[in-house]
Protein backbone atom coordinates (compact mmCIF):
# COMPACT_ATOMS: atom_id res chain seq x y z
CA UNK A 1 0.00 0.00 0.00
CA UNK A 2 1.25 3.57 -0.90
CA UNK A 3 0.97 7.13 0.18
CA UNK A 4 1.92 9.98 -2.09
CA UNK A 5 0.80 13.72 -1.00
CA UNK A 6 0.78 16.75 -3.04
CA UNK A 7 4.38 18.00 -2.10
CA UNK A 8 6.23 14.78 -2.59
CA UNK A 9 5.25 12.86 0.46
CA UNK A 10 5.49 9.51 0.37
CA UNK A 11 5.12 6.35 2.41
CA UNK A 12 4.85 2.74 2.11
CA UNK A 13 3.43 0.16 4.14
CA UNK A 14 3.70 -3.80 2.35
CA UNK A 15 4.41 -7.24 3.46
CA UNK A 16 7.61 -8.69 1.81
CA UNK A 17 9.08 -12.23 1.21
CA UNK A 18 11.91 -13.25 -1.06
CA UNK A 19 10.04 -12.30 -3.80
CA UNK A 20 9.37 -9.38 -3.91
CA UNK A 21 12.46 -8.26 -1.67
CA UNK A 22 13.93 -5.98 -4.36
CA UNK A 23 11.34 -2.98 -2.71
CA UNK A 24 14.82 -3.35 -0.17
CA UNK A 25 16.99 -1.67 -2.74
CA UNK A 26 14.92 1.12 -4.21
CA UNK A 27 16.40 3.94 -3.91
CA UNK A 28 13.79 7.34 -2.32
CA UNK A 29 15.88 10.57 -1.68
CA UNK A 30 15.87 11.49 1.79
CA UNK A 31 13.42 8.33 3.11
CA UNK A 32 14.12 5.61 6.58
CA UNK A 33 12.94 2.43 6.67
CA UNK A 34 11.96 0.14 9.17
CA UNK A 35 11.97 -3.72 8.68
CA UNK A 36 9.91 -5.50 11.22
CA UNK A 37 10.32 -9.50 11.06
CA UNK A 38 7.39 -11.27 11.82
CA UNK A 39 8.58 -15.21 10.96
CA UNK A 40 11.01 -17.70 10.77
CA UNK A 41 14.89 -16.67 10.73
CA UNK A 42 16.29 -13.81 7.82
CA UNK A 43 19.76 -13.80 6.74
CA UNK A 44 20.62 -10.20 5.33
CA UNK A 45 23.70 -8.41 4.62
CA UNK A 46 23.40 -4.95 5.73
CA UNK A 47 27.10 -2.98 4.46
CA UNK A 48 28.32 -6.28 4.02
CA UNK A 49 27.81 -7.34 7.29
CA UNK A 50 25.75 -10.53 7.58
CA UNK A 51 22.87 -10.24 10.01
CA UNK A 52 20.21 -13.14 11.27
CA UNK A 53 17.28 -11.89 12.13
CA UNK A 54 14.34 -13.77 14.42
CA UNK A 55 10.65 -13.53 14.96
CA UNK A 56 10.19 -9.88 15.69
CA UNK A 57 13.02 -8.24 15.54
CA UNK A 58 12.76 -5.06 13.95
CA UNK A 59 15.43 -3.54 12.39
CA UNK A 60 15.88 0.85 11.22
CA UNK A 61 17.71 1.59 8.32
CA UNK A 62 18.14 4.40 6.36
CA UNK A 63 18.49 5.23 2.39
CA UNK A 64 22.26 5.20 2.48
CA UNK A 65 22.53 1.51 3.81
CA UNK A 66 23.41 -0.95 1.68
CA UNK A 67 21.06 -4.75 1.59
CA UNK A 68 21.42 -7.64 -0.01
CA UNK A 69 18.75 -10.54 0.66
CA UNK A 70 20.23 -13.71 1.15
CA UNK A 71 17.11 -15.41 3.13
CA UNK A 72 13.99 -13.95 4.00
CA UNK A 73 10.40 -15.51 5.03
CA UNK A 74 7.47 -12.67 5.88
CA UNK A 75 8.92 -9.08 6.62
CA UNK A 76 6.57 -6.08 7.04
CA UNK A 77 7.90 -2.85 5.66
CA UNK A 78 7.85 0.38 6.04
CA UNK A 79 9.14 3.37 4.22
CA UNK A 80 8.67 6.91 4.49
CA UNK A 81 10.31 10.13 3.12
CA UNK A 82 10.98 13.36 4.79
CA UNK A 83 9.00 15.40 2.94
CA UNK A 84 5.86 12.62 4.68
CA UNK A 85 7.55 13.52 8.13
CA UNK A 86 10.86 14.38 8.93
CA UNK A 87 11.85 13.46 12.74
CA UNK A 88 14.74 16.14 12.53
CA UNK A 89 12.17 18.94 12.64
CA UNK A 90 9.91 16.96 14.72
CA UNK A 91 12.53 15.45 17.36
CA UNK A 92 10.58 16.66 20.64
CA UNK A 93 7.61 14.76 19.23
CA UNK A 94 8.96 11.29 19.32
CA UNK A 95 12.92 11.63 20.36
CA UNK A 96 14.43 8.83 18.09
CA UNK A 97 16.76 11.04 16.52
CA UNK A 98 20.72 10.14 17.31
CA UNK A 99 18.95 6.72 18.61
CA UNK A 100 16.69 4.53 15.72
CA UNK A 101 17.97 6.95 13.08
CA UNK A 102 20.81 9.52 12.31
CA UNK A 103 23.25 8.36 14.65
CA UNK A 104 23.93 4.74 15.15
CA UNK A 105 26.94 3.33 14.18
CA UNK A 106 26.25 0.06 15.27
CA UNK A 107 22.81 -0.99 13.17
CA UNK A 108 20.24 -0.18 15.57
CA UNK A 109 17.23 -2.98 16.17
CA UNK A 110 14.92 -4.41 18.73
CA UNK A 111 13.31 -7.64 19.71
CA UNK A 112 9.50 -7.01 20.73
CA UNK A 113 8.76 -8.83 23.92
CA UNK A 114 5.77 -11.38 23.97
CA UNK A 115 3.73 -8.33 26.48
CA UNK A 116 4.67 -5.37 24.04
CA UNK A 117 3.51 -7.40 20.60
CA UNK A 118 -0.48 -7.05 21.11
CA UNK A 119 0.48 -2.98 21.01
CA UNK A 120 2.57 -2.91 17.53
CA UNK A 121 0.15 -5.76 16.22
CA UNK A 122 -2.46 -3.05 17.00
CA UNK A 123 -1.28 -0.44 15.43
CA UNK A 124 0.06 -1.99 12.50
CA UNK A 125 -3.69 -3.02 11.54
CA UNK A 126 -4.73 0.57 12.62
CA UNK A 127 -2.02 1.45 10.21
CA UNK A 128 -3.16 -0.66 7.37
CA UNK A 129 -6.88 0.55 7.81
CA UNK A 130 -5.94 4.32 7.13
CA UNK A 131 -4.12 3.33 4.33
CA UNK A 132 -7.11 2.47 2.40
CA UNK A 133 -8.89 5.90 3.80
CA UNK A 134 -9.42 8.74 0.94
CA UNK A 135 -10.50 11.99 3.24
CA UNK A 136 -8.81 14.90 3.98
CA UNK A 137 -7.62 13.83 7.25
CA UNK A 138 -5.95 10.84 5.66
CA UNK A 139 -2.44 12.58 5.86
CA UNK A 140 -2.92 13.85 9.67
CA UNK A 141 -3.75 9.80 10.65
CA UNK A 142 -0.99 8.73 8.81
CA UNK A 143 1.70 10.70 10.38
CA UNK A 144 -0.02 10.06 13.73
CA UNK A 145 0.14 6.87 13.18
CA UNK A 146 4.02 6.49 12.22
CA UNK A 147 4.86 8.92 15.52
CA UNK A 148 3.52 6.22 17.61
CA UNK A 149 5.06 3.21 15.89
CA UNK A 150 8.61 5.17 16.29
CA UNK A 151 7.62 6.06 20.28
CA UNK A 152 6.78 2.49 20.71
CA UNK A 153 10.46 1.40 19.01
CA UNK A 154 12.35 4.32 20.63
CA UNK A 155 10.86 3.16 24.11
CA UNK A 156 11.88 -0.55 23.67
CA UNK A 157 15.39 0.40 22.14
CA UNK A 158 16.50 2.92 24.92
CA UNK A 159 15.15 -0.03 27.29
CA UNK A 160 16.77 -2.66 25.68
CA UNK A 161 20.23 -0.54 24.95
CA UNK A 162 20.52 0.09 28.26
CA UNK A 163 20.39 4.15 27.64
CA UNK A 164 20.27 5.75 30.90
CA UNK A 165 17.33 6.57 32.86
CA UNK A 166 18.42 10.11 33.41
CA UNK A 167 16.81 12.16 30.58
CA UNK A 168 19.96 14.65 30.95
CA UNK A 169 22.32 11.67 30.60
CA UNK A 170 20.20 9.97 27.68
CA UNK A 171 19.93 13.10 25.59
CA UNK A 172 23.66 13.63 25.80
CA UNK A 173 24.40 10.44 24.16
CA UNK A 174 21.63 10.88 21.40
CA UNK A 175 22.96 14.04 20.61
CA UNK A 176 26.51 13.36 20.74
CA UNK A 177 25.41 10.16 18.14
CA UNK A 178 23.76 12.76 15.83
CA UNK A 179 26.74 15.29 15.85
CA UNK A 180 28.85 12.71 14.67
CA UNK A 181 26.75 11.94 12.17
CA UNK A 182 26.56 15.33 10.58
CA UNK A 183 30.48 16.14 11.32
CA UNK A 184 32.57 12.80 11.40
CA UNK A 185 34.17 14.04 8.13
CA UNK A 186 35.47 17.25 9.59
CA UNK A 187 35.63 16.37 13.45
CA UNK A 188 37.63 13.89 14.66
CA UNK A 189 38.35 14.34 18.64
CA UNK A 190 35.66 13.35 21.56
CA UNK A 191 36.79 16.80 22.76
CA UNK A 192 35.59 18.76 19.53
CA UNK A 193 32.00 16.90 20.09
CA UNK A 194 32.42 18.43 23.64
CA UNK A 195 32.30 22.00 22.63
CA UNK A 196 29.66 21.50 20.69
CA UNK A 197 27.67 20.16 23.49
CA UNK A 198 29.00 22.32 25.66
CA UNK A 199 29.84 19.74 27.85
CA UNK A 200 34.03 18.10 29.14
CA UNK A 201 35.11 15.11 26.86
CA UNK A 202 35.16 13.72 30.65
CA UNK A 203 31.57 13.97 31.23
CA UNK A 204 30.66 12.35 27.80
CA UNK A 205 32.73 9.72 28.40
CA UNK A 206 31.00 8.85 32.03
CA UNK A 207 27.94 8.86 30.55
CA UNK A 208 29.11 6.35 27.69
CA UNK A 209 30.55 4.49 30.24
CA UNK A 210 27.36 3.88 32.50
CA UNK A 211 25.64 2.98 29.19
CA UNK A 212 28.42 -0.03 29.30
CA UNK A 213 29.21 0.66 25.69
CA UNK A 214 31.90 1.64 23.52
CA UNK A 215 33.77 4.79 23.99
CA UNK A 216 32.81 7.87 22.34
CA UNK A 217 36.00 7.82 20.61
CA UNK A 218 35.00 4.07 19.17
CA UNK A 219 32.00 5.88 18.19
CA UNK A 220 33.58 8.58 15.89
CA UNK A 221 36.31 5.75 14.56
CA UNK A 222 33.59 3.35 13.92
CA UNK A 223 31.34 6.04 12.01
CA UNK A 224 34.71 6.81 9.54
CA UNK A 225 35.51 3.30 9.21
CA UNK A 226 31.42 2.31 8.08
CA UNK A 227 32.03 5.48 5.44
CA UNK A 228 35.25 4.33 4.14
CA UNK A 229 33.74 0.46 3.85
CA UNK A 230 30.94 1.67 1.65
CA UNK A 231 32.67 4.12 -0.50
CA UNK A 232 35.46 1.26 -1.11
CA UNK A 233 33.08 -1.32 -1.44
CA UNK A 234 29.98 0.14 -3.74
CA UNK A 235 31.74 3.23 -5.45
CA UNK A 236 34.10 4.00 -8.21
CA UNK A 237 35.82 6.34 -6.53
CA UNK A 238 39.59 6.04 -5.96
CA UNK A 239 41.00 5.05 -2.33
CA UNK A 240 42.78 8.29 -2.17
CA UNK A 241 39.30 10.36 -2.79
CA UNK A 242 37.84 7.77 0.13
CA UNK A 243 40.86 8.96 2.36
CA UNK A 244 40.18 13.10 1.23
CA UNK A 245 36.56 12.56 1.55
CA UNK A 246 36.39 11.24 5.40
CA UNK A 247 38.78 13.48 6.47
CA UNK A 248 42.33 12.08 5.57
CA UNK A 249 44.91 14.31 3.79
CA UNK A 250 48.09 11.67 4.29
CA UNK A 251 46.65 8.09 1.98
CA UNK A 252 49.30 6.44 4.42
CA UNK A 253 47.39 8.06 7.66
CA UNK A 254 44.27 6.70 6.49
CA UNK A 255 45.42 2.86 5.27
CA UNK A 256 47.16 2.34 9.14
CA UNK A 257 43.63 3.43 10.38
CA UNK A 258 41.60 1.35 8.02
CA UNK A 259 44.09 -1.85 8.71
CA UNK A 260 43.90 -1.23 12.28
CA UNK A 261 40.19 -1.35 12.31
CA UNK A 262 39.55 -3.92 9.27
CA UNK A 263 42.91 -5.87 9.29
CA UNK A 264 43.24 -5.38 5.79
CA UNK A 265 44.52 -2.74 3.69
CA UNK A 266 41.96 -0.71 2.11
CA UNK A 267 42.97 -2.03 -1.55
CA UNK A 268 42.83 -5.30 0.20
CA UNK A 269 39.37 -4.38 0.74
CA UNK A 270 38.46 -2.76 -2.49
CA UNK A 271 39.74 -6.07 -4.06
CA UNK A 272 42.43 -4.42 -5.60
CA UNK A 273 44.98 -6.69 -6.64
Amino acid sequence: MKFHGNIKESLLLATIDKQNSQVLNEKLERSLMVLWFESGTNEVLIDDEAYNFVKNQVVFLTEFHQIEVKSIEKVRFLRFNRPFYCILDNDSEIGCKGILFYGATRLPFIQIPEEELEKFETLWKMFTIEMESNDSLQTDMLQTMLKRYLILCTRLYKTQAHYPKEKLNSDIIREFNFLVEEHYKTKHTVAEYADLLHKSPKTISNVFAKMGSITPLQYIQERKILEARRLLRHTDMQIQEVAYDIGYDNIQAFSRFFKKQEGVSPSEFKGIS
